[in-house]
């Protein structure tokens, strides 16, 4: 009854770990590269407009190849899966003797009596799918994957990136110079970063106080550095 009581609440636990992992990989980039982008421009150019049509540019694009890469990742992460767990299904076929071993060494590490090891390697490889799995998340540390975990992270990666990206860029579309909406994007964007980075460092179990002003350093250096760049080619 535990087991089965247990298996959900794990479950929902790395869906949620999955989610967040997601959020952080898009917010991350997307608070950073557009805001380094419109400060850049900012240096460069006076009109908003066409800082505007860039940085939503830019969004976009970055949106698409961030969402991919997080496609590409739970893609490969199942693809491994299933590779794996064909090569477990052949061996318990062809060496089950060998695999048997390997169940009875697991439960021996567990501290099980020589008589009890053998009773719970007959219980277990009696059933071959409940067996396999066993050697799946035991032997090599493998848990089944959701498949639909690509689609679902290039969602969330690609709609984190978006949200992250239109905070930076949201103050050009309000003012006329682009010198006064980078002053109201570098206060919102710093703060939120600030934010972003404290919640983010807590989730991972990092200082948050210093993660926070880690991530908020970096984006301001980030921009720092584009906005100057830009200023020294236009002169």
């Amino acid at each position: 009854m535990e087991t089965h009581l247990h298996h959900p609440h794990m479950e929902e636990h790395m869906q949620s770990s999955d989610i967040l992992r997601d959020i952080v990989i898009g917010m991350s980039d997307g608070l950073t590269v557009p805001f380094a982008l419109a400060a850049g421009l900012s240096g460069a150019v006076q009109s908003t407009g066409l800082i505007v049509i860039a940085g939503l540019a830019e969004i976009a694009a970055g949106s698409i190849a961030m969402g991919l890469g997080g496609y590409l990742a739970g893609k490969t992460e199942t693809d491994h899966y299933n590779s794996e767990l064909k090569r477990e299904y052949d061996e318990v076929e062809k060496v089950p003797e060998k695999e048997k071993e390997e169940v009875k060494e697991f439960f021996e590490k567990l501290g099980f009596s020589p008589e009890m090891q053998t009773q719970a390697v007959e219980e277990m490889t009696k059933d071959k799918d409940k067996w396999v799995d066993f050697m799946m998340k035991y032997e090599l540390g493998l848990d089944k994957p959701d498949p639909k975990r690509a689609s679902k992270s290039a969602f969330n990666i690609g709609a984190s990136y978006v949200v992250g990206g239109l905070i930076p860029l949201s103050p050009y579309f309000f003012t006329s110079r682009g010198i006064e909406g980078l002053k109201i994007s570098a206060v919102i964007t710093l703060i939120c970063l600030f934010i972003f980075g404290y919640f983010k460092s807590k989730i991972t179990g990092v200082n948050p106080i210093g993660g926070a002003i880690r991530v908020t350093i970096i984006g301001a250096l980030a921009a720092g550095c584009a906005f100057a760049v830009a200023r020294l080619i236009q002169h």
